[in-house]
């Protein structure tokens, strides 16, 4: 695991040998460093560890999740900010069963520091109004709940919203 700032170093190296191998009309061998640099930048906006514990997600692998999720020990060295939402929403989705509040705090965490996909938005919302709704507290769920449906665009949430507020109106 490398630091944030390491990764786009390498790039500003790799870059710098690609530049001289082009001077030596080394064409070949300056595509090929550039499109080694392009790798290091790549991989600074979107961290190798969380790309495998995503991949991991994917295929309901919470053990390989948490696994890989292990790995990045220091998220604000080693993340940019838009990575430290996306790992505390990871770590609060694999927490969601076992620790309710700490997996609230999570959650909260991780949209306090900002995630960017609407979606994401909506199932830490809807994941928020659940823990809300077992700790009694019905304002703060319904408001959650309404807050997702709005964020929910492509409907991929309404199953699970419908099923909440039957639940809440069981109350």
């Amino acid at each position: 695991m490398f630091h944030k700032y390491l990764k786009l170093v390498l790039a500003v190296g790799v870059t710098v040998l690609a530049v001289l191998q082009f001077i030596d009309e080394n064409i070949g061998n300056g595509i090929l460093l550039l499109l080694l640099a392009g790798i290091f930048v790549f991989l600074y906006f979107k961290n190798e560890i969380l790309l495998l514990a995503f991949l991991q997600m994917r295929k309901q692998n919470m053990e390989g999740t948490a696994k890989w999720l292990d790995k990045i020990k220091k998220p604000e060295m080693a993340l940019i900010t838009s990575q430290q939402a996306y790992f505390y929403y990871l770590q609060a989705i694999l927490l969601a069963q076992k620790n309710m509040t700490q997996s609230e705090k999570l959650f909260k965490k991780a949209l306090g520091i900002g995630l960017r996909m609407s979606h994401d938005i909506a199932m830490a919302k809807l994941n928020l109004a659940g823990i809300a709704m077992s700790k009694r507290r019905k304002r703060e769920a319904t408001t959650l709940l309404n807050e997702a449906k709005k964020l929910d665009k492509h409907g991929m949430l309404t199953d699970q919203i419908k099923m909440m507020k039957d639940q809440m109106k069981k109350m």
